[in-house]
């Protein structure tokens, strides 16, 4: 069955709907992260912690997850977190400082 909704990692024109799903925090969150530009620090580690949280690297094409396609899965991730709005906003900043680390490159030294 074809899922129209169902992308191979998780989509961020879902993020908006899920802005009301929790607290102010998490608001705020979503809305910086749909502000910034596609591929910025922002949405690419917002993007990372909804792919940890909605388990995007097991999902199949005959996975229930995927048969319902990303945005009801997303909304169920979001729903289901047990943390707290600053829990979410921490695991947030620490995947954009990874990924800041797996992106910066090492000073080379000059040949001369």
């Amino acid at each position: 069955m074809y899922q129209p909704d169902t992308e191979i990692l998780f989509p961020m024109r879902v993020a908006p709907q899920l802005r009301d799903l929790r607290g102010p925090a998490w608001r705020e969150l979503v809305d910086r992260a749909c502000a910034a530009g596609d591929a910025s620090p922002q949405q690419l580690a917002f993007s990372l912690v909804m792919i940890r949280q909605c388990g995007c690297l097991t999902c199949h094409p005959d996975a229930f997850r995927a048969m319902r396609g990303c945005t009801a899965c997303s909304i169920q991730a979001v729903r289901r977190f047990r943390g707290a709005d600053a829990d979410i906003v921490r695991l947030v900043q620490e995947a954009q400082h990874e990924l800041m680390q797996r992106t910066s490159t090492p000073h080379l030294e000059q040949v001369g």
